[in-house]
C-alpha cells in the first residue's frame, strides 16, 4: 500500500507551515543555511534603513517587504516538506496507546504490567485480540498479526518463532492464537518511536553531497558579499553611489538564493517520497546513496521469482500415458499442503480435468514428506478385487534407490529427462507406482512478470544486477538467464554475500542489497543501501538503513528510482539557480549603471525603466521564482531511466537554458507592471 502525499495547498499542511516559517527566523536555525541567513540579515538591515532614509523611502519599504517575503517563503518550503512527515507522525501517535502487558516471570507465572514498564529481554504473553506491547521476537508459538497500524496494509501476516518471520512491532494486534515474545528494546527506543522521529525530520542530517553544495553556495555568497563591500564607501563605484538597501538587494539577487531556499526542502521531500511508498529511510544519506547505486544485489526467492516452485509439465516415461502420470501425481499430492504439492494437483486439474477425489472410503494411507526420505505419496489397500497401489513422488536420487530396492528398473530415458530439467533450472520430481517409474514432474521457479523489463531499465541507468541464491550453479545460471540479470552468486552463504559487497565497494562502486534474515544482517550493514523487510528479523532491521514496511522485495527498484530522482531534482534546480543568477546579472547591472556610463546603454537589452525599477523587479522576481519552484522541489523532477550524459544534457537544455531565458522575461514583465503602477 502506498500513501498519497498531501497537497501543497492542504490546509492541514500549509496552515501550520506558515507559523513554522516565522519560527524558523531564529538566527541559530538560519545559520544552517548560509545563503538564506545572509538574505535575512540583508532584510533586517533594509528594514532599519527605512527609518534612516532621507529619500526613496517608499522604494526601500518595497525592497524590505520582498526580501522578507523571500526568506519566509524559503522557510515555508522547508516547513511544508516537514509538515508532510509530521502529518504521518501524528497518525502514528494515534496508534500508540498505553498497553497492558502480560509479563512472564522466571517462575512461569504471568503478571499484568504497563507496557512502559517493560525492559529489554522481558518475556510477554500475547493472546488473540490483544495489542503487542513492545518490539520483540516471537520465541514460542505462531499467530496472525494485524500490522495495518504500521504498514497501512489490511491483510494480516503470520509471525512465528524461529526463521526469518519472528519479529513483531509494538502497537500491532494479534488476531489469532497466542505467542510468547522476548522484548528487544527499552521504552522510547521502539520501532514506532524511531519512525515518528524520522518522519518528523527530527533526526534528519544533511548528506555529504548536500553539505558540499551548501559550502559551495556559501562560498559564492561570500564572493558576492566581498564585491559589494568593496564598492565603498557604501557602494561608491566610480561616479555611481548605491545606497545600502540597493546594495543588499543587488547582493540577494546575485547570490544563489533559489537553490539555497529550496535545498533543505528537496532533501526532506526525498525522504517523504520514500515514506509514501511505505519505505522508512533511516537517514537522508541512505536516500542519496540509493541514487548513486551502480550494483544491485537481489535474493532470488521472492524477489526475482514468485518464491514457490510450481509444477509446469508432466513428462511421462516410455509406454506410460501422460494421463496416467498426471493421475498418479495428483493422488500423491492430495495431502501435500506445500505450494509445490498444491501446484501439482492444480496442473493435473487444469490440463486433464482431474479433480480431487474422495479417498477416505478406500482407506488410503498418505505418506508425508520428510527430509530423510525426500519423498511423499499414498498407499491404497486391495479392495473389491482391485490390487493394492503404492504411489510415490520425490527427488530423483531417492526414487532411484526406492526402485532399486523394489527390484525395478529406472529407465535411462527418465534419467536423461531429470538431467534436462535440472539444466533448465528446474526441479525434477519422479513419480513411481510399485516397481514402475511413471515419469517426471517439472517444478520451476516462476520468474515474476515484468521483472526482465525492469532489469533492462536498470541496465540503461548503468546499474549492474546480481542475483544471490542458495541454488547450485546450474540452476542459478538458468534462472539468471531467464530473468535477465547481469550476474549471479550461487550456493551463497552469509560470508559470501559480505565478501561480494566488499569486493564491489573496493572497486569504487555503490552497492544496494535487500534482505530479511539474521544471516543477511552483516551484508545489510556493509551495503551502502541496505533495505530490510519489515517481516524480517530484528537483527536485519537494525542492520539496514531502510525498512520496507510492505516487505515487498522488488521495492528496492523503486527506492533506487526515488534516490536518483532526489539527485536529479537537486542537480536540475542547482543548474537553474546558477543560470538564473547569471541572467539576472546581465539583466540588471547595465540598467543600474547606464545613467553614469551612457556608453553601456546598448547593453541594456531589456530596456528597463530605471535603476530603481531594475533592482525592484529583480528582487520581486527572485522571491516569486522560489514560490513557483516549491511544488517542483517537493514533487521532484520526473525520473527517466537514461544515462548520466543524457541527464546532464537535459539539465542544460531545460533548466540551464530556462534559467537564462525566464529571468529576462519575468523581470521585464515585472518592470512594466511596477512602472505602470508607478511604484518607483
Amino acid at each position: 500500500m502506498t500513501h498519497k502525499a498531501p497537497s501543497l495547498f492542504d490546509a492541514k499542511i500549509a496552515g501550520p507551515a506558515v507559523g513554522d516559517a516565522f519560527k524558523k527566523l531564529d538566527p541559530r536555525l538560519m545559520l544552517k543555511n548560509p545563503v538564506m541567513f545572509v538574505t535575512m540579515v540583508g532584510a533586517a538591515l533594509t528594514t532599519v534603513g527605512i527609518f534612516t532614509a532621507t529619500a526613496d523611502r517608499g522604494f526601500i519599504v518595497q525592497l524590505a517587504i520582498w526580501l522578507w517575503f523571500t526568506v519566509l517563503f524559503a522557510n515555508f518550503a522547508e516547513a511544508v516538506a516537514e509538515g508532510r512527515g509530521k502529518a504521518q507522525a501524528q497518525a502514528l501517535r494515534g496508534t500508540r496507546v498505553n498497553t497492558v502487558a502480560r509479563r512472564v516471570g522466571k517462575n512461569g507465572h504471568a503478571e499484568e504490567v504497563s507496557a512502559n514498564d517493560l525492559r529489554k529481554n522481558d518475556v510477554v504473553l500475547v493472546r488473540a485480540g490483544e495489542m503487542i506491547p513492545a518490539d520483540g521476537d516471537v520465541i514460542e508459538g505462531a499467530a496472525t498479526v494485524d500490522e495495518s497500524a504500521i504498514t497501512g496494509e489490511s491483510a494480516p501476516v503470520i509471525r512465528e518463532s524461529g526463521g526469518d518471520r519472528s519479529a513483531v512491532t509494538g502497537g500491532t494486534r494479534v488476531l489469532s492464537d497466542e505467542i510468547k515474545i522476548r522484548v528487544t528494546i527499552n521504552p522510547g527506543e521502539g520501532f514506532l518511536d524511531r519512525m515518528i522521529a524520522l518522519v518528523e525530520g527530527a533526526s534528519r542530517q544533511k548528506t555529504p553531497n548536500e553539505i558540499a553544495l551548501t559550502i559551495l553556495l556559501a562560498a559564492l555568497t561570500l564572493i558576492f558579499l566581498l564585491v559589494c563591500i568593496t564598492l565603498k564607501p557604501f557602494g561608491i563605484y566610480s561616479a555611481t553611489v548605491f545606497s545600502v538597501p540597493v546594495l543588499i538587494a543587488l547582493l540577494v539577487c546575485l547570490i544563489p538564493t533559489t537553490i539555497g531556499g529550496l535545498l533543505s526542502a528537496i532533501g526532506i521531500a526525498g525522504m517523504d517520497r520514500l515514506l509514501q511508498k511505505n519505505v522508512l529511510a533511516m537517514s537522508g544519506r541512505a536516500v542519496e546513496a540509493a541514487g548513486d547505486v551502480d550494483v544491485l544485489l537481489l535474493d532470488k526467492t521472492g524477489t526475482i521469482t514468485l518464491g514457490n516452485r510450481q509444477a509446469t509439465e508432466f513428462i511421462p516415461a516410455p509406454l506410460v500415458t501422460i494421463e496416467r502420470l498426471a493421475d498418479a501425481a495428483q493422488l500423491a499430492s492430495l495431502a501435500d499442503e506445500t505450494p509445490e504439492g498444491r501446484s501439482i494437483a492444480v496442473l493435473a486439474k487444469e490440463k486433464f480435468g482431474l479433480r480431487g477425489r474422495e479417498v477416505a472410503a478406500v482407506h488410503a494411507v498418505f505418506i508425508p514428506f520428510t527430509a530423510q526420505t525426500r519423498m511423499s505419496g499414498v498407499d491404497f489397500p486391495a479392495v473389491d478385487g482391485k490390487p493394492a497401489r503404492c504411489i510415490r513422488k520425490g527427488a530423483s536420487q531417492a526414487m532411484r534407490v526406492l526402485i532399486d530396492r523394489a527390484g525395478g528398473i529406472f529407465p535411462q530415458v527418465v534419467v536423461e529427462t531429470v538431467d534436462q530439467v535440472s539444466r533448465a533450472g528446474g526441479t525434477p520430481l519422479v513419480v513411481t507406482e510399485g516397481k514402475e517409474v511413471l515419469g517426471v514432474i517439472h517444478l520451476k521457479d516462476i520468474v515474476k512478470g515484468g521483472i526482465k523489463e525492469r532489469f533492462m531499465q536498470l541496465r540503461s541507468m548503468g546499474i549492474r544486477t546480481v542475483m544471490i541464491t542458495g541454488d547450485n550453479k546450474l540452476t542459478a545460471a538458468a534462472i539468471a538467464a531467464e530473468a535477465g540479470v547481469d550476474d549471479f552468486l550461487a550456493e551463497a552463504k552469509p560470508e559470501d554475500k559480505l565478501a561480494l559487497i566488499r569486493k564491489e565497494q573496493a572497486g569504487g562502486r555503490m552497492v544496494a542489497m535487500i534482505g530479511d534474515g539474521t544471516n543477511d544482517a552483516p551484508a545489510l550493514a556493509q551495503a551502502d543501501v541496505g533495505v530490510a523487510m519489515n517481516t524480517g528479523t530484528q537483527a536485519a532491521k537494525e542492520a539496514g538503513n531502510m525498512i520496507d514496511l510492505d516487505s515487498n522485495p522488488t521495492k528496492l527498484l523503486e527506492v533506487i528510482e526515488i534516490g536518483k530522482q532526489l539527485l536529479i531534482t537537486r542537480g536540475s534546480l542547482t543548474t537553474f539557480s546558477i543560470a538564473n543568477d547569471v541572467a539576472k546579472y546581465f539583466a540588471i547591472i547595465p540598467a543600474m549603471l547606464m545613467g553614469t556610463f551612457p556608453a553601456i546603454a546598448p547593453l541594456n537589452v531589456m530596456r528597463l525603466h530605471s535603476p530603481n525599477s531594475a533592482i525592484l523587479s529583480a528582487i520581486i522576481f527572485n522571491a516569486l521564482i522560489i514560490v513557483a519552484l516549491i511544488p517542483l522541489a517537493l514533487r521532484g523532477v520526473k525520473f527517466k531511466p537514461i544515462g548520466a550524459l543524457a541527464i546532464l544534457q537535459r539539465n542544460l537544455l531545460i533548466y540551464g537554458l530556462g534559467g537564462v531565458i525566464i529571468p529576462f522575461v519575468g523581470i521585464k514583465a515585472i518592470d512594466l507592471l511596477i512602472t505602470a503602477l508607478k511604484l518607483v
